[in-house]
């Protein structure tokens, strides 16, 4: 059992052995995240004193405008990742394509690809609410020692060996997964480091929280609206609360503690969903699954599907156990 006060690099140490190939190099790709959360962590913090604020004038492959805090946290992401020459690849929502790593020596020999979400809910930078990152480690299938290639990225994601997320809010924790349960840690910033302040972490099977943009619910499939009607009756503990903040980690950070559901359904605007499956869906479910909790497309287990392309969009339903199962029932009796 984890025990509190314990840094972050304690607790990779101490838990070396429960990576699924422990030479190493996955204890120091995390360990490469938490100093590149720690970098933007303080970007992030002072972003109303500085020029950092605002669009930078340019749009994403997703056609989304790019914040100024988006160029800057992914550069410091792939900035830090290759350095460290532990990863022969990196995906980001934030690029076109993937990125091919040399390792030491000119070779194409590290054994891991990343995918991240450098700044996930930056639209809320501006009006000073929690943004993050999140991200996603899986071990190359191609041939060590050749560039990696597409087939590297587009594994399903129960194939992850690691998958968090870090939310910059009132304090910044870096929450993650090796496949063996969910610790969070949070930053102590007077000495930068990240201590163990949330071990074991664990989804409550029942909620009384639902998170949706209600405002786009006329466009939503009639299994979510009645799904939400359902949330609204008064009847049992409900109706449920309401709590929709528009940044994926923080609402799905708040509904893993307090217990709920998060629906971001496809709509006739977004036939195939809005959140990215290898940058967001991925990752979280695989978080989620670990904390006990269910993440679905409303049919498909999340970590079931396999990804067709770099920046796959789907629907997303996530939360606690058996509000997902209520919310999918819905879905199935339509």
């Amino acid at each position: 059992m984890p025990q509190k006060n314990k840094t972050l690099g304690e607790f990779i140490i101490e838990n070396q052995e429960e990576f699924r190939y422990s030479s190493g190099e996955l204890s120091r790709l995390i360990n490469s995240i938490r100093l590149a959360a720690k970098v933007v962590n303080h970007e992030v913090n002072k972003a109303g004193l500085v020029d950092i604020l605002g669009t930078a004038g340019d749009t994403n492959i997703q056609g989304e405008d790019q914040q100024k805090l988006d160029i800057y946290a992914n550069n410091a992401f792939i900035r830090t990742l290759t350095n460290r020459e532990i990863v022969c690849g990196i995906a980001s929502e934030e690029e076109d394509d993937f990125i091919t790593i040399k390792g030491r020596n000119e070779q194409h020999d590290n054994k891991y690809v990343v995918l991240i979400d450098p700044l996930d809910g930056s639209s809320n930078i501006d009006v000073n609410v929690s943004v993050g990152t999140i991200f996603s480690v899986y071990r190359r299938i191609t041939p060590s020692g050749t560039p990696v290639t597409l087939e590297d990225f587009l594994q399903p994601g129960n194939k992850q060996v690691a998958a968090g997320y870090i939310i910059y809010g009132t304090s910044t924790m870096l929450v993650y997964s090796t496949g063996h349960g969910v610790n969070g840690f949070t930053l102590n910033p007077a000495i930068g480091t990240f201590y163990l302040s949330h071990p074991n972490m664990k989804f409550p099977k029942d909620g009384t929280i639902y998170s949706v943009n209600e405002g786009n619910y006329v466009h939503f499939p009639q299994g979510i609206k009645d799904y939400i009607k359902y949330c609204q009756e008064e009847e049992g503990d409900r109706p449920y609360t309401s709590r929709y903040i528009g940044s994926l980690v923080s609402d799905l950070h708040r509904n893993m503690i307090k217990g709920g559901i998060y629906i971001y359904p496809n709509t006739a605007k977004n036939p195939k969903g809005k959140l990215r499956l290898l940058y967001e869906c991925n990752p979280m479910a695989f978080v989620i699954e670990q904390a006990g909790g269910m993440a679905s497309d409303g049919f498909t287990k999340i970590l079931d599907i396999k990804p067709t392309e770099l920046h796959q969009r789907i629907p997303f339903i996530c939360g606690s156990l058996n509000m997902v199962l209520k919310a999918k029932q819905f879905m199935q009796n339509v």
